[in-house]
């Protein structure tokens, strides 16, 4: 009888020990206990950004990657898996838990120089990636540096680098796609202390130049380094490479630049854009900036 009457008090004082409501879960939660474990968020996109420099190194290379890899994380975005080697650009199957090409979704090169170690299978694959697979290229700085004896690379992002005139000055520059995201919040006019690129084998009708130097401003006094007689010097452009989305810009040569918000901001919708998450043009324009 007395354990009769212990059950009854412990039933009427609280009914939810002896019966499984389906009510429970609808309580809220005790402040003062820690949230419940759960499972790491699963991000949109995969990064892998590459940094090796066969050539000139530059200071820059891990605030750029730096930069990157926060902005994935605090965005929720994408994931970045950094590396200063090249053996992740292939499609070849690891057994270590090693991702290949298959698993991402963008190529970074981080002012990658020099003859990079990419042997001719890597080479396909990377291509494939983004001609036929339609991923994505952001090209950093000295991503145009880099892979001179390949000519596919120079045709997918553009062309190569043909000397710095100025070297790093207070750069005039002049928005030419004020539409584009990456660009979008960019006045008309500005100027960056930078490290502008001259590009050989370039043709501003094989890309959208969104950013290009204000040729009227420019000092071509006594200087041997300009070789484009036109004086057309891109800046920043996009373009399509087969079903692919590739960027470039030559901004970011130094480590403070990656402080700029202006140039993280550049990137971060750069990266967006190449992901497919936003639209840009791409079609090609005459420039109205050119000093003959």
């Amino acid at each position: 009888m007395r354990l009769f009457r212990i059950f009854l008090l412990l039933a009427l004082v609280s009914p939810g020990v002896l019966v499984q409501s389906s009510h429970a879960q609808q309580l809220p939660p005790n402040p003062l206990l820690p949230p419940a474990p759960h499972a790491k968020p699963i991000h949109l996109k995969h990064v892998l950004m590459i940094g090796q420099t066969k050539g000139f190194e530059h200071d820059s290379v891990s605030a750029a990657m730096v930069a990157i890899y926060t902005m994935g994380k605090e965005s929720g975005l994408w994931d970045t898996m950094l590396r200063t080697d090249t053996e992740l650009l292939t499609k070849k199957e690891f057994q270590r838990n090693a991702k290949n090409l298959n698993y991402f979704d963008l190529l970074v090169f981080a002012s990658t120089t020099g003859e990079l170690d990419i042997d001719a299978s890597q080479k396909q694959d990377m291509m494939s990636f983004i001609k036929e697979d339609g991923k994505g290229f952001v090209g950093i700085h000295a991503a145009l540096d880099t892979n001179y004896t390949w000519p596919e690379y120079g045709e997918m992002i553009g062309g190569w680098f043909d000397q710095h005139p100025w070297m790093t000055f207070n750069a005039p520059i002049i928005n030419e796609d004020p539409d584009f995201p990456a660009v979008r919040h960019f006045p008309k006019a500005f100027v960056k202390y930078d490290e502008i690129y001259q590009p050989k084998e370039w043709s501003r009708s094989k890309v959208n130049v969104l950013l290009s130097l204000d040729a009227s401003k420019l000092d071509y006094t006594n200087n041997p380094r300009i070789h484009r007689m036109d004086h057309d010097f891109p800046v920043a452009w996009s373009k399509l490479y087969g079903k692919g989305r590739v960027f470039y810009s030559t901004l970011g040569h130094t480590e403070e630049a990656w402080e700029d918000p202006d140039i993280r901001k550049m990137y971060f919708e750069a990266i967006k854009w190449s992901l497919g998450l936003t639209e840009g043009s791409t079609t090609s324009h005459a420039s109205t900036t050119q000093s003959k």
